[in-house]
């Protein structure tokens, strides 16, 4: 018998197969992803004009103002009885109304107008696009990416705000006198004071478009058109705006995401009347939740094919 038959045989090694590995992004990545879609938003055409326009609003409001009002007559004919929102009449007393006006004028359309436009095309858009697919190629996950369009769309509400605010602030400091306001009560703040609540408002209504723009979100993620997705939600908004002003509807008006949405005005109260202002805000949470959860499930579960 040989060596060779006597000895045994040996089978090679072979390393154990591991799993690839998979990557959980870090902090930093996610403000990459949330900074990459700030920047995207804001260099489009479409949302610097959107931008233009509601900064344009306060300046048309002003210029009306202070045309009607050159002859020394007051706002309205002197009645007091125009339909123009309850602080238009303050505005030639203190610029500083021109700022509540501005943002009682823009919220019932223009601001809604423009974050369903934005939030409407924040799903849709991509998958129009055929960009959709290679975002979710990097390691973002759909719930990662999802909650960083409602980041934007968000960031969107608040700095449409704020430049309808600026823009009404400026226009009213070169048109018209600055100084200490009188309130709906009655009573006088200080014009520090007032520049204080005139923030707090902007705030507030841009907190109020926090529903709208989860609805706009939830669309979005029904529709591979990011046009028919900016139909449907501006489409909603105009229904919603029209049911709330049937008597017939009122005991629905409450539930309503705009029904409360002009209560920021009882900030110029004193002492502020909170009661609307927390309803709001609890509604516009409500709605956040219930279409931010339809969103998350509709999108989690969707066929990327775009």
């Amino acid at each position: 018998m040989s060596r060779a038959e006597t000895t045994p045989r040996t089978t090679p090694r072979t390393a154990p197969r591991t799993e690839p590995e998979v990557r959980t992004p870090s902090p930093l990545w996610t403000f990459g992803l949330f900074r990459s879609e700030l920047v995207t938003t804001f260099r489009r055409w479409r949302t610097l004009a959107l931008l233009a326009v509601l900064a344009a609003v306060p300046v048309l409001v002003g210029v009306a103002v202070r045309i009607e009002t050159s002859d020394g007559s007051s706002v309205g004919g002197g009645g007091g009885g125009g339909g123009g929102p309850a602080f238009i009449t303050q505005i030639t007393n203190n610029g500083l109304f021109l700022v509540f006006t501005a943002l009682a004028a823009t919220l019932p359309f223009f601001l809604p107008m423009a974050i369903g436009v934005i939030a409407g095309d924040a799903i849709a858009g991509e998958s129009n696009a055929g960009t959709l697919r290679y975002l979710l190629v990097a390691p973002a996950g759909r719930t990662r990416l999802l909650l960083t369009k409602y980041a934007t769309t968000m960031t969107f509400c608040l700095v449409a705000t704020l430049v309808v605010a600026v823009s009404a602030f400026a226009v009213g400091a070169l048109l018209f006198p600055l100084g200490e306001l009188t309130t709906i009560s009655g009573t006088r703040i200080s014009f520090a004071e007032g520049l204080g609540r005139s923030l707090l408002i902007a705030l507030v209504v841009a907190a109020s478009l926090t529903g709208v723009a989860a609805l706009g979100l939830f669309v979005s993620t029904l529709t591979n058109s990011g046009i028919a997705a900016m139909a449907t939600t501006v489409g909603l908004l105009i229904t919603v705006q029209i049911l709330d002003q049937i008597p017939q509807l009122d005991a629905l008006q409450p539930y309503f995401f705009s029904h409360y949405w002009l209560s920021f005005a009882d900030l110029m109260r004193d002492p502020v009347y909170w009661d609307d202002l927390v309803r709001n805000l609890g509604l516009q949470g409500l709605y956040a939740a219930v279409f931010g959860s339809a969103a998350w499930a509709r999108f989690t579960a969707k066929d990327i094919t775009a």
